[in-house]
């Protein structure tokens, strides 16, 4: 596996392998890499001849009183686990080498970044959209994967691909679960013990509310508000940022149910902010 840290040098590298006629998948990441990233690198491989994997803590999708400063990182397991999964290239540039002094160019899809996460993180999208674009130049992938989990950030890749022209198929890989259910996240590691035996109720609350919609319960507020009374009773010290039913592919709010919506669901417990999401049918 090679390890490149310049953007100019992983740019040189990648057009060398283009020339060659080699495919490129790129799976994006932040590091403290867990199973959920390792089957994005898993569908990586099975896509193309070469696997770029990033590994970069993009200062920019975090307000100023976010945990960029506290954001796990363990940089020995990242390289042993990511050359063990078959990485060709990882990219690892050191803070502040993907952005100039005087950077002044965003990339933004607002009208699907103001809902969900976009509440409480008004900027998160616009650093995510700006960091992707900008390693998809890098490295002109053919396939880019990323997991459902972050269900709102996989539909705005998705569109700004589509209304920018960018020549990569955007491939959206399932979410991978603990064996409790709790989603897999690299924020799972500020959970205290305590905490960490109950969040498996935000998956269990989820599948409860799809019960109740497929036994006929189509408004959203009264799912909303069945979801919100399962957390306080399952685990009382979390806050729930939000609990929404959106169409899937808009992400516009619905306020009753529609054929194949998705509940996305934010949840604050202890240091951790925790995200979660199902698919629903009527």
């Amino acid at each position: 596996m090679e390890i490149i840290t310049t953007p100019e040098a992983v740019k040189k590298r990648c057009k060398e392998l283009k020339k060659q006629g080699k495919t490129i998948a790129l799976v994006p990441t932040m590091g403290y890499l867990h199973a959920g990233h390792l089957s994005l690198i898993k569908k990586a491989r099975e896509l193309a001849d070469i696997v770029v994997v990033s590994r970069f803590v993009n200062p920019t999708q975090f307000a100023p009183n976010e945990d960029l400063d506290a954001y796990p990182n363990d940089p020995n397991h990242d390289r042993t686990v990511t050359e063990k999964a078959g990485t060709d290239i990882l990219f690892e540039p050191p803070a502040g080498a993907m952005y100039h002094k005087d950077h002044a160019t965003w990339v933004e899809v607002p009208s699907l970044a103001q809902g969900l996460c976009g509440v409480t993180r008004p900027t998160h999208f616009r650093g995510v959209c700006t960091v992707v674009t900008k390693l998809f130049n890098l490295i002109h992938p053919d396939f880019a994967c990323f997991g459902e989990k972050d269900y709102q950030q996989l539909t705005i890749i998705r569109r700004m691909v589509r209304d920018l022209n960018v020549d990569v198929e955007i491939i959206g890989c399932p979410l991978i679960r603990e064996e409790d259910g709790l989603a897999m996240s690299s924020r799972n590691a500020y959970l205290t013990k305590e905490e960490r035996a109950l969040v498996p109720h935000i998956r269990k609350g989820l599948l409860a509310l799809q019960e109740k919609a497929k036994q006929g319960e189509y408004s959203a507020k009264n799912l909303q508000d069945f979801f919100a009374r399962y957390i306080k009773e399952n685990i009382p010290m979390a806050r729930i940022d939000y609990c929404n039913m959106v169409d899937k592919d808009s992400l516009e709010p619905l306020e009753t149910l529609k054929d194949k919506a998705v509940v996305a669901a934010a949840v604050y417990v202890g240091k951790a902010r925790l995200l979660d999401n199902i698919l629903i049918t009527k």
